[in-house]
């Protein structure tokens, strides 16, 4: 067991940057590195995505971040946990192996299943948010379970350099390599680590990303932005802090921003591990992008898990055309009125007119004189099949000649949104797998 371990966060959500992993690997004298890249609704779409291709499902950019981190995590020793493998750990990992040999490192590489629950979803459970049978959202598309540190910690005892997850609950893939290293157990340990994980789990946004404006908020040199890392101790206590010489601010004001960042109740933040109690965090400036963190607290877990059920929702269809000139927003007035006329349709569940540049944020508050040369009209509705989307901006498309002079730049679009709903599931009845490839 070590006295100290640093754990840096490469990726806070599946789009994020791919250069801060690779200066953490390379500059950061790692540990540990994790890529957060698992969104609510992006297991439900890998979900579809596996359904058409049985070894697809997982991130969609694993092949690139992986390639560019091996030559660091193999010559550097530092152990990769990530959640990339989305609806399909196994192909992701498989994936994974084949990267390694085409690059001649001999890696161990681990996948994490079992959070897939959606065989086991009755129809019966009650939706969280408004206490509705699931069976009631619609078509069910995938069900997945925040699994904990159990199954990670297995992977780790395997040795395993590489471990690929599905779902996972956020900050548990930090507090992992925490629990395996220092052999914690007590809850106000576990309360403490994640505290440290939730901090690390977005990435640039303790950094300073995210954080930044204009005005009062600025941070330096914020196109090269350095991500954060954790150096936790055996006591619990750590120090979060960014590579010399990396864009980006890390400081009091930062870290406050991301520990309030999606905390409803701070005095029970539930996970998988633990039920952690913000309230007692202690926060000192050490120095320059350095933040003592300590006194993080938490009880034992329920035994209860959230699971994300992704439903089909609806289709989405959407239109936009441009108009300019003097009665720009008059002529985009008369668009919408010719629109509501043309699109009356049963299967128009719900509709809205944007005005971009006028009302699209805020409505009608915006005063009446201060009308702009130019204005983007955008129509989207939601609809029960996929043509009346596609119809929508079929609509807005003829304008060009059925609808008032001078429009232009049209753009349509049309897709099937899943949408995402939460249960409870009991812990005993989900069973996570452990795999080495």
């Amino acid at each position: 067991m070590k006295d100290t371990i640093r754990i840096g966060c490469g990726a806070g959500f599946s789009g994020d940057r791919f250069e801060p992993a690779v200066i953490l690997a390379e500059k950061g004298q790692l540990d540990y590195l994790v890529l957060e890249c698992l969104a609510e609704r992006t297991i439900a779409l890998a979900q579809q995505q596996k359904q058409i291709n049985p070894e697809l499902g997982y991130d969609p950019f694993l092949e690139r971040r992986i390639n560019s981190l091996l030559p660091f995590l193999a010559r550097r020793k530092i152990t990769l946990i990530t959640n990339m493998g989305a609806a399909n750990p196994l192909a992701a990992a498989r994936k994974v192996k084949e990267l390694c040999v085409k690059q001649g490192f001999n890696l161990k590489v681990a996948a994490l299943t079992g959070d897939d629950v959606l065989s086991s979803i009755t129809g019966n459970e009650k939706v969280i948010e408004n206490n509705r049978t699931i069976s009631e959202s619609g078509i069910l598309v995938s069900a997945n379970a925040y699994l904990g540190i159990e199954g990670i910690l297995e992977a780790l005892a395997a040795d395993a350099d590489i471990i690929i997850t599905g779902r996972v609950a956020d900050p548990s893939l930090f507090l992992a390599p925490m629990v395996f290293e220092f052999g914690w157990t007590l809850a106000e340990q576990l309360g403490q680590g994640t505290v440290i994980g939730h901090l690390l789990e977005c990435g640039g946004q303790l950094t300073g990303g995210y954080f930044m404006d204009v005005a009062g908020k600025q941070v330096s040199n914020p196109a090269n932005l350095g991500f954060p890392i954790a150096e936790v101790s055996k006591n619990g206590t750590a120090v979060l802090t960014k590579i010399a010489g990396t864009g980006g601010s890390l400081n009091l004001r930062t870290v406050k921003e991301q520990l309030l960042y999606e905390v409803l109740n701070p005095h029970r933040y539930a996970t998988p591990d633990v039920i952690a109690d913000f309230t007692k965090v202690r926060l000192k400036e050490l120095g320059k992008d350095e933040v003592l963190v300590t006194d993080g607290t938490g009880t034992e877990a329920g035994n209860l898990l959230k699971v994300s059920v992704g439903y089909k929702a609806y289709y989405l269809g959407e239109g936009e055309i441009s108009y300019a000139g003097y009665d720009a927003v008059d002529r985009s007035k008369l668009a919408i009125t010719i629109l509501e006329e043309r699109l009356k349709s049963d299967e128009v569940q719900e509709i809205r007119y944007d005005l971009i540049g006028l009302n699209s944020i805020n409505e009608d508050k915006l005063n009446v004189r201060s009308f702009p040369y130019d204005v983007r009209l955008r129509v989207a509705a939601k609809c029960t099949s996929k043509a009346a989307a596609q119809r929508i901006g079929e609509e807005v498309e003829a304008l060009y000649t059925n609808g008032p002079a001078g429009g232009g730049g049209c753009r349509k679009y049309c897709k099937e949104v899943i949408g995402i709903h939460s249960v409870f599931m009991e812990k005993d009845n989900v069973h996570f797998k452990v795999t080495l490839v």
